[in-house]
């Protein structure tokens, strides 16, 4: 121990003495070379990842490899790859490695966001022949980052983070910084963050915004973090252990999604990670309760009847979910967007004539109704998932048209004017397929249920948004397609039943079963043009019902003189002269530029001013085509009604008809600005509409005071002038 410590001494004396002979023989030995010339440092060259510096090195001259240097404080530098050194025994160092004539070194770094950055050189040399040792040098260098090494590009940073994970020395970042979140009773999201030991996450880098939904963010509420003197962005405050945060919501929608934004590094590799980004779906229960709650009251504040049905999923058991949506099916079966189906289904298994049975109509009503409601759920699952409606999808003119075509092509082979037949060849197979199946032409008929659901009735009520709110929000495909499908059956129960009573009451052969026939001709012609209505014009569909009225009550025989005709003769003929009275008033109507089928001469009432009148009895909506327009209403913070509409929404229409044109309802609505979005075309922007209220398609009515939603007034769905007072009162007052 004494031996070495009197070598050390005495080594740092011959360097003083070095050091002292260099300035005492500095002006008398004109030999002795400038430090700069005797070691010329040039220009670094910076590569991708790499500085590579290059010095020359003056005859007769050394420099010691232990003394040679690189540091910064801006970059992270990897360990630095040398040129060939010799062995020198020297007398201040003894035995040790020297550079003669050149030195290269290869120093690596890690990717940076500075595009510009210092490094800090040090080396020492000596002249062998004169025995004079230079002092230490040190030079400060600043070298521009070329854009591969930057860490924005994340090329040169990914390759290092896959090979330090090789290694294990450097954690996913979802394990260096693992992230969850959950709301508290207050609507608050609470950010939970575990930092493993060695890493620290930035405070200024943990943000929050709005990706979808007009919720409201309010302070981000971090606890006390500790200070740091990073090479990077200088003092700043970091957190090396786990915490938590809270960010305060409002005006929560059912899907509206938080984004969490959050950087951190590595302290042993000296490696930042790229910025992260997490996405958070909140669900609007607990915000809605917090926002709408009075400020003396815990009871919590009412919510809308589609989250009740949202929360029926989230909390109650499988069978009790099951059983609910089968009775919300039950309820539906009675809207106009099942009412079309009877005729549909009816018109097959007429259709199948003189082999039918109660057995093969229930069987085919069965297949109808399943294919339909395995359509429904499959359709509502994709929906609730990934936000894109099927059946809006299909609501386009072309396959609209399409359809419509098909039903008036069927009905004319009802009335026998044709029979529509496939090459003998094939239907021979189908035959015999169909004898093997026992049941008719099954494929056909599902292949219809498919069509029907999708095409023929595309209606949103609260039960099934609220399915598709939970699908969403939970990702629980299982549980809220039981539910679609659960209620699917529901609605198909009156369609099974009366499939069936066909195959047991429709008479078997003879003249009365093609009259039979006949009638549901003409209900698949009233099919194709409820269909078309959704894509003509009022005045060309008035005269489509008027022209459907007038030929039926010809064929009742409307026209032809009584005469000595039977007791049902009469009585078709009565109904045919109803049916003509009621075509010539919609022509008459029409006339006077009506376009209302039920009331076709309401435009005559209080005459020549009844047309104004008329006209008067509707809202005047402002349409807003993009989420910017809404944005800018709803910023003006005056009391809105914001009503997404479609032409082919049947629910759309009723609600324009009996509740909006209720005297009542636009009493209460005088004072309220009136905002339309129209989503008739599905385009790009009517998808980010709907999407920004988690709206899966119309019709839908949120209304807005102070700027934000009340959430607890929304109506989903079909509602009559009585049930929407309520909401309108509830909502702005």
């Amino acid at each position: 121990m004494i031996n070495s410590t009197f070598r050390s001494i005495l080594r740092l004396l011959l360097l003083s003495f070095g050091l002292f002979t260099l300035s005492a023989n500095a002006s008398a030995d004109d030999e002795l070379l400038d430090v700069n010339q005797a070691f010329q440092l040039a220009t670094p060259e910076v590569k991708s990842g790499e500085i590579d510096l290059h010095w020359t090195i003056a005859k007769d001259y050394h420099l010691y490899k232990q003394r040679v240097s690189i540091s910064s404080n801006d970059l992270k530098l990897g360990t630095p790859t040398f040129s060939p050194a010799v062995i020198k025994d020297d007398a201040v160092f003894g035995k040790t490695e020297v550079f003669l004539n050149k030195l290269d070194i290869q120093q690596p770094f890690e990717a940076t966001k500075l595009s510009k950055a210092t490094i800090t050189v040090k080396y020492q040399g000596c002249a062998d022949k004169l025995g004079v040792c230079y002092p230490p040098q040190t030079r400060q260098i600043t070298i521009d980052i070329p854009a591969a090494s930057r860490s924005n590009s994340l090329g040169s940073l990914n390759d290092m983070l896959s090979d330090s994970n090789d290694d294990g020395a450097l954690l996913p970042a979802d394990k260096a910084f693992a992230f969850s979140s959950h709301q508290d009773s207050n609507g608050n999201l609470v950010l939970t963050f575990k930092v493993a030991n060695g890493y620290h996450l930035y405070q200024n880098k943990i943000k929050a915004s709005v990706l979808n939904g007009p919720a409201q963010l309010g302070t981000l509420e971090l606890p006390k973090a500790e200070p740091s003197n990073d090479p990077v962005f200088g003092d700043t405050l970091v957190y090396k252990t786990d915490f938590e945060a809270k960010l305060p919501v409002s005006n929560l929608t059912a899907n509206s999604t938080i984004q969490i934004t959050y950087q951190g590094c590595s302290d042993l590799a000296g490696v930042c990670y790229p910025p992260e980004k997490k996405q958070v779906t909140l669900s609007a229960n607990s915000a809605s309760a917090t926002t709408a709650s009075s400020a003396t009251s815990n009871s919590a504040a009412p919510i809308s009847e589609t989250d009740q049905i949202t929360q029926t999923l989230q909390h109650s058991s499988v069978w009790i979910v099951i059983g609910t949506f089968f009775l919300f099916g039950l309820l539906l079966s009675l809207t106009p967007c099942v009412f079309p189906m009877i005729p549909i289904l009816s018109s097959i298994i007429v259709g199948q004539g003189d082999s039918l049975t109660t057995r093969k109509a229930f069987i085919m009503s069965l297949v109808y109704v399943l294919a339909m409601s395995v359509t429904y759920t499959v359709a509502g699952v994709l929906a609730g998932l990934f936000g894109e409606n099927l059946q809006v999808m299909f609501q386009n003119p072309w396959i609209i048209g399409s359809f419509a075509l098909i039903f008036v092509l069927l009905s004319f082979s009802m009335f026998g004017f044709y029979e529509l037949q496939l090459p003998s060849a094939l239907q021979s197979k189908i035959t015999n397929l169909s004898n093997k199946q026992q049941g008719g032409t099954l494929t056909g008929v599902a292949i219809m249920g498919f069509l029907s659901a999708l095409i023929v009735g595309p209606c949103v009520a609260p039960p099934l948004a609220g399915a598709l709110i939970y699908i969403g929000q939970t990702g629980d495909a299982l549980l809220g397609g039981t539910a679609l499908f659960a209620m699917s059956i529901g609605m198909g129960v009156p369609l099974l039943l009366l499939g069936t009573s066909a195959g047991k009451l429709l008479p078997k052969a003879g003249m009365w079963m093609e009259n039979v026939k006949a009638v549901f001709g003409v209900l698949m012609l009233g099919v194709a043009i409820w269909m078309a209505d959704r894509i003509l014009p009022e005045s060309v569909t008035m005269v489509l019902w008027a022209t459907l009225l007038m030929g039926s009550a010809i064929y009742l025989g409307a026209l032809e003189p009584i005469g000595e005709k039977s007791g049902w003769s009469k009585l078709a003929k009565s109904i045919g002269f109803i049916l003509m009275t009621y075509g010539v008033i919609l022509f008459i109507g029409l006339a006077g530029g009506s376009k209302d089928a039920l009331q076709p001469l309401k435009v005559y009432q209080g005459g020549a001013d009844g047309s104004s009148a008329a006209a008067e009895q509707h809202l005047a909506f402002k349409r807003v085509a993009t989420l910017d327009e809404l944005k800018a209403e709803v910023a003006k913070g005056q009391p809105i009604m914001l009503d997404f509409y479609a032409d082919w929404c049947v629910s759309c229409k009723e609600m324009e008809k009996f509740t909006f044109s209720d005297p009542g309802i636009m009493q209460q609505l005088k004072g309220v600005t009136l905002l339309q979005a129209d989503v008739t075309a599905n385009n790009e922007n009517d998808k980010a509409l709907m999407k920004a209220f988690g709206i899966i398609g119309p019709p839908a009515i949120l209304f807005f005071k102070d700027g934000q939603e009340a959430r607890q007034s929304r109506v989903i769905g079909f509602q009559k002038p009585e049930q929407f007072s309520k909401n309108i009162q509830t909502s702005f007052n």
